[in-house]
């Protein structure tokens, strides 16, 4: 038993420290102050005076086998019953490890091949958040890992369509859920 111990030691030194734990997928916004949104991404309708450009999301450590990206934000508090797509980013593909600020708001390019669905303000591309005076919602940042290189979608899937096609091709998803509110 002793023996056993000793090679299973060994061999976990000649890995390295950490080598069995494998990297967490993670997805950041690089300007959210204390787990909020910039005013930069705020919508400018609505009585909302933001610039609507897209935050800068980057993230870090897709799994192996990783064949494409879709990312995603959404405001669950949205009072629709069902939620907020704000945007809707499919097909990114697997060498990309961000969209740059503005990339949702024609400020900035995506990554080649990358596809803008409709959000819920029923055209693609960023639609800012805009919570109802006195409120404050999350907005969950998604993105989520693909085994397959696209998702074949018509260009006027709905958010839900979307999800479920994301959800039912995911090797693994990161969050990060952000407020905003005025």
């Amino acid at each position: 038993m002793l023996k056993k111990t000793l090679q299973i030691m060994a061999a976990a030194a000649l890995l390295g420290p950490g080598a069995a734990l494998a990297s967490e997928f993670t997805v950041t916004v690089d300007d959210a102050v204390d787990g909020s949104l910039a005013p930069a991404h705020f919508a400018n309708i609505m009585h909302c005076t933001g610039k609507n450009q897209s935050p800068h999301i980057a993230w870090k450590n897709a799994p192996e086998g990783t064949k494409s990206f879709v990312v995603t934000m959404y405001d669950q508090d949205a009072p629709t019953g069902s939620g907020w797509w704000h945007w809707i980013v499919t097909n990114i593909p697997a060498t990309a490890t961000d969209l740059a600020a503005g990339a949702g708001s024609g400020l900035a390019a995506l990554p080649k091949g990358a596809v803008q669905m409709n959000s819920d303000g029923g055209a693609p591309g960023y639609g800012g958040a805009c919570p109802p005076v006195g409120q404050t919602h999350r907005y969950v940042i998604s993105v989520t890992a693909m085994k397959v290189p696209a998702l074949d979608l018509p260009p006027d899937a709905s958010g839900a369509l979307i999800g479920m096609m994301t959800n039912m091709n995911a090797l693994a998803k990161a969050t990060l859920t952000l407020k905003a509110g005025r």
